[in-house]
């Protein structure tokens, strides 16, 4: 198999490539190129958060939709990666989201449906969507980051309201396995939640952060949410717990890797 990361676009496509090493080799190699490529897509999400985002929301799809045009009736997979936090935004909530749940349109919502939709055409597409979090010693440019550094710049680590709202998460070995098994193995058509902590109360990400920069952990109003977050102020205060269950099934995949609150504890986010 060889994995093609596509710069612009959060997307891994893989093809035959004919070969004499063992099944289980190729499928290292491609797991080891999905984690180098997740590392990297962390910095993108940053910069489609804080930067141009409906520049970088055309150019995702734009690049998605080119890859998609050399595959249509090969049956070859095409895995994408969206995001849980789109469910939030699209009103659910409340409850853990599913691999059922999704909008009708919206900004990258209209390229996952666009994957899905592939499966009519011969291509053996699935939609992976990362939680806000994908957090490991490989991650260097994610959200997590961005909440320490806003921690330490303002001199508190902070949540809004009360901070029972949820955030999911996952480790980024666990997401490269998702993304291996939907490459080998995922049906036509699927969504995909590479999460492993359901959801977290954001105040106790806010207390992990606290701890681990030594600042004191406080709530603040949904009103200065944007001045003390900045790009992520409408994000911080959203209830997105989110369901893997179907996922853990189709793909017989099971999260290995320390959790969120305990990879924080490690220390490497804050050396």
């Amino acid at each position: 198999m060889t994995v093609v990361p596509v710069r612009a676009a959060r997307v891994a496509a893989v093809s035959p490539t004919p070969c004499a090493r063992s099944a289980p080799a190729i499928a290292a190699d491609s797991e080891a190129a999905l984690i180098s490529s997740r590392s990297w897509s962390s910095g993108l999400e940053t910069m489609i958060w804080a930067g141009d985002f409906p520049a970088a929301v055309a150019a995702d799809f734009a690049a998605i939709k080119a890859l998609a045009s050399g595959l249509e009736g090969t049956g070859r997979p095409l895995v994408t990666s969206s995001g849980t936090l789109m469910l939030a935004f699209a009103g659910i909530t409340g409850r853990p989201g599913t691999e059922a749940d999704f909008a009708p349109s919206g900004p990258r919502v209209d390229a996952e449906n666009f994957v899905i939709e592939l499966a009519e055409r011969g291509v053996r597409s699935s939609a992976v969507r990362l939680p806000p979090i994908v957090h490991s010693s490989l991650d260097h440019h994610g959200f997590a980051h961005i909440l320490i550094d806003i921690a330490r710049q303002t001199g508190v680590s902070g949540y809004v309201g009360d901070g029972a709202n949820r955030w999911p998460s996952v480790h980024t070995l666990d997401a490269a396995r998702v993304y291996r098994l939907a490459l080998e193995n995922a049906p036509a058509g699927s969504r995909l939640h590479a999460v492993a902590d359901e959801g977290i109360p954001f105040r106790d990400i806010a207390a992990a952060i606290g701890r681990g920069a030594g600042v004191p952990v406080a709530g603040i109003s949904a009103e200065d949410a944007g001045e003390r977050f900045a790009f992520l102020g409408g994000a911080v205060g959203v209830d997105n717990p989110t369901s893997s269950e179907v996922t853990r099934k189709v793909l017989g995949w099971e999260p290995a890797h320390p959790g969120l609150i305990e990879d924080l504890e490690h220390g490497h986010y804050f050396a």
